[in-house]
């Protein structure tokens, strides 16, 4: 079977004032003569590493099942730096929602052939990594048409900037997480129910009128739940 290729890069963001680790995945037989969509892994080591996200482009590739995709994995530094960077009360969460929208986007679109309209973009995160991607989108819903959403955190801020959105066929949502996320042990040390803020934001979403693909998988809030739904999630968003 024929690998894609990663890049290990850094750009700078002047948002963040920090070097920004990029992973950048280039299909099998990547070529700058074709266009290419792209999707955005928010805790992107974890989507390359544990959710084997390449492998499974590989494999679809070889298939002829998905089309022409750059993934690009932004890490997080630690587990500090993903909750100020990624949960809505971060000190550097609005900071970072920018940089993926004023400064990543016009990085990749300047140095990979991308067809620079919002149905080619899309973001894809787990957890508080989710949290972010919707976020993102809601603010930048032009920017970015589709968001791979797997067991987000949900609450009461999360659901008032779904509510007060206003372009909801600007982008397509893809939602799911596992029955059995009852009580998860979040970053502040706290166990939090995951499975009803979760419904309440898919009762939202079909009320607002969003374009979603909606699942209860079997499982807990690991990569256990969310690995096997990677091809699924490729497929659904990206598929021929």
């Amino acid at each position: 079977m024929n690998r894609g290729v990663v890049q290990d890069l850094t750009l700078f963001s002047d948002a963040l004032q920090e070097e920004m680790q990029l992973l950048i995945y280039l299909p099998p037989n990547y070529s700058p003569l074709y266009k290419y969509s792209i999707l955005i892994a928010n805790d992107g080591k974890d989507y390359f590493q544990l959710g084997r996200i390449t492998r499974v482009a590989d494999e679809l590739y070889e298939q002829r099942e998905i089309e022409n995709l750059i993934i690009i994995g932004v890490p997080y530094k630690n587990v500090k730096d993903r909750r100020e960077k990624y949960h809505p009360e971060g000190k550097n969460h609005q900071a970072y929602i920018r940089f993926l929208a004023q400064e990543l986007i016009p990085y990749i679109d300047a140095n990979y052939p991308t067809y620079q309209i919002g149905m080619g973009r899309a973001l894809i995160g787990d957890s508080l990594a989710a949290t972010v991607s919707l976020l993102t989108a809601l603010q930048y819903p032009n920017t970015f048409g589709k968001v791979i959403l797997h067991s987000p955190l949900v609450n009461e801020y999360v659901l008032d900037q779904l509510e007060n959105h206003k372009e909801v066929h600007a982008f397509s949502l893809y939602h799911v997480f596992g029955k059995d996320e009852l009580a998860v042990k979040t970053g502040d040390g706290l166990l939090t129910d995951f499975v009803t803020p979760n419904r309440d934001l898919h009762n939202l979403i079909i009320k607002k009128g969003f374009s979603t693909f909606y699942d209860e998988l079997d499982g807990d809030h690991t990569w256990k739940l969310w690995q096997p739904d990677m091809k699924r999630s490729l497929q659904n968003n990206f598929g021929l």
